[in-house]
């Protein structure tokens, strides 16, 4: 496929082709973090970013959704900054921004925590958005 035809296409096109060609458990893996992370408030927007990388929005970037042979890995753009009461956060904690959660094939997905998360991010980028207006 072209890139100008993949440009013409939604993001949400392009994320539900992704999760069809993976075809294996980081698909179904994908589209249960991705179906949780909808829920979580229906102003949350998909985008398709970096040549290939599902990420979700609402007022800057939430997380976005990588794919790898070993790991989905979600990373939350301002992770350091959020609380993780239920200790999802499990991967790129050294850095002073990001956070990641790491998931492996058979790890179960905590949705309420996840949505926890994804609600705290959003809050988060409406304060910046808010600071940044005064």
């Amino acid at each position: 496929m072209t890139e100008e035809k993949k440009a013409a296409e939604s993001p949400s096109v392009l994320i539900d082709r992704r999760i069809a060609e993976l075809a294996d458990w980081r698909g179904e893996t994908l589209a249960k973090v991705r179906a949780v992370i909808l829920e979580s408030d229906p102003d949350i927007v998909e985008e398709w970013k970096w040549r290939g990388v599902p990420v979700w929005e609402h007022g800057g970037i939430i997380c976005t959704g990588e794919t790898y042979k070993a790991v989905v890995k979600l990373t939350f753009a301002k992770g350091a900054a959020l609380e993780d009461p239920e200790g999802l956060f499990n991967a790129s904690l050294e850095g002073n921004t990001r956070r990641a959660i790491d998931l492996r094939e058979g790890d179960a997905i905590r949705e309420d925590a996840l949505q926890g998360l994804v609600r705290a991010a959003i809050a988060l980028n409406r304060a910046s958005r808010s600071a940044k207006k005064r």
